[in-house]
């Protein structure tokens, strides 16, 4: 998955992005106060986005 479409399906379900580290974004889903890490990579691995998805507390379906 493309970074920018990431980031575009975070928002979308209610993440907001916190900060920008050195190689990583920071979310947060603000209906349950749960934060993840995001890599800003080209392209993010399904297996990790699922990983990111489910810290957040989002369902992801692809």
């Amino acid at each position: 998955m493309k970074i920018r479409d990431a980031i575009s399906f975070l928002r979308k379900n209610g993440c907001i992005l916190i900060r920008e580290g050195a190689r990583h974004s920071i979310f947060v889903n603000q209906a349950n106060n749960k934060t993840s890490t995001l890599p800003r990579h080209n392209k993010v691995d399904d297996f990790l986005f699922k990983k990111i998805c489910r810290d957040l507390g989002i369902e992801f379906k692809r």
